[in-house]
C-alpha cells in the first residue's frame, strides 16, 4: 500500500476561507472560520498573555457579525495552526503563531496540541508562568490564568 503524502501544514490553513452559514442547531449565524484567519487572531496574543478558546470563538464570530463561531471548525483551525507554527520552529523559525497560550475554559491545557500537554507546559514554563500539576483526569493548567488574560482580543 502506497503511504499517504504529507501536506504540510501552513498548505492546509490556506486551504479554507471563513464563511457565514445558518447553524444547523438554530443557534443563528454561524461562522466557519478559516485557517488564515484563526492563526492571525492567534498572533495578537502577546507574550504574558493567555487566551481561551471561547475568547477565540466570540472573537472571531464578531468580527463576521455572526451569533457564533463553531466550535469543532475553530478547533480544527486551531490545531492546524498549531501544527504550522511547531513545522516552524523546527526550520530554525522564530515568529509563529503562539498557540501554547491558548487555553481551555477552566484555564487547562490542551491535549490535542502537538506534542500533548507537555510542549505546551513546556512552552509557557519558558515564558514564566506556573503550572499546577494534572488532578485527576484533568489536564494541567497554568496558576491564576484569569489575571493573565487578554482583554481586548
Amino acid at each position: 500500500m502506497k503511504p499517504k503524502s504529507h501536506i504540510p501544514w501552513h498548505e492546509k490553513l490556506d486551504r479554507s476561507e471563513s464563511r457565514l452559514t445558518e447553524d444547523p442547531r438554530g443557534r443563528g449565524l454561524m461562522l466557519i472560520p478559516g485557517g488564515k484567519e484563526v492563526d492571525s487572531l492567534l498572533r495578537r496574543v502577546r507574550k504574558g498573555e493567555l487566551v481561551t478558546v471561547e475568547q477565540l470563538r466570540d472573537r472571531l464570530a464578531a468580527d463576521h457579525g455572526a451569533d457564533l463561531a463553531c466550535p469543532l471548525v475553530t478547533g480544527m483551525m486551531l490545531r492546524i495552526s498549531a501544527e504550522a507554527a511547531e513545522e516552524d520552529l523546527a526550520s530554525g523559525r522564530k515568529r509563529v503563531a503562539p498557540y501554547w497560550r491558548v487555553l481551555r475554559s477552566d484555564g487547562s491545557l490542551n491535549p490535542k496540541f502537538p506534542g500533548g500537554v507537555e510542549v505546551q507546559a513546556e512552552h509557557l514554563a519558558a515564558e514564566g508562568f506556573e503550572l499546577e500539576p494534572a488532578r485527576g483526569k484533568s489536564a494541567p493548567r497554568v496558576r491564576e490564568w484569569r489575571t493573565h488574560l487578554k482583554k481586548d482580543l
